[in-house]
């Protein structure tokens, strides 16, 4: 996971929005080729998955290594923030269970089941909620570990922004990220020599 924080920022953007967008265009030439529309729901969740799993895991990645980094001021709930990242994870996952269950059960003659929708729209919601506090905890941790001291949402709205916009925003938060731990590696490498025998 950590291997996602020394990326560059051109790599990273091709990984999480050029990638996708290649599969997607080669998802519909392979519908039209074929001339199956149901191949498309066997391929989308390939391509969600491919997506969820990277950016999800860069999110994680970020949160758990920049935590380490946080100046003993600064405290932040860790276990809340993987519990509440978890969430929409799993929202997504069932989700195209259920849509793939329901285009297959129209497509077979069956009706769809309104009342799963009723259920569906409460955990969108609180999906969203978690998204948007796993982005405030990105944004205070990266903000608070450049600083090294407590901040208030003010000095870090910026970065919450540029993480919500991701596409655009990587390709400034990245090379704070990269550069953040970089300089970890150099200090690490530096005591490491200091321990060494004369």
């Amino acid at each position: 996971m950590k291997l996602l924080l020394k990326l560059k920022h051109w790599q990273l953007f091709l990984i999480l929005m050029v990638i996708p967008i290649l599969f997607q265009i080669g998802m519909f030439a392979a519908v039209f080729i074929s001339n199956d529309p149901l191949m498309m729901f066997r391929l989308f969740p390939i391509v969600m998955i491919l997506f969820m799993g990277i950016f999800f895991g860069w999110f994680y990645a970020l949160g758990t290594h920049l935590h380490k980094k946080l100046p003993d001021t600064v405290h932040m709930n860790l276990r809340l923030f993987k519990i509440l990242l978890f969430i929409p994870v799993a929202y997504m996952s069932l989700f195209m269970v259920f849509m793939i269950n329901m285009f297959n059960g129209i497509i077979g003659g069956g009706e769809p089941n309104i009342a799963i929708f009723m259920l569906i729209f409460p955990l969108h919601l609180f999906s969203m909620f978690c998204i948007f506090y796993c982005l405030y905890f990105n944004a205070k941790s990266l903000k608070s570990v450049e600083l090294q001291k407590p901040v208030t949402f003010n000095d870090f709205a910026g970065e919450f922004f540029l993480i919500w916009f991701f596409p655009v925003g990587i390709w400034f938060l990245q090379p704070r990220i990269n550069k953040l731990f970089e300089e970890t590696q150099q200090n690490d490498l530096s005591v490491s020599d200091t321990n060494l025998p004369v």
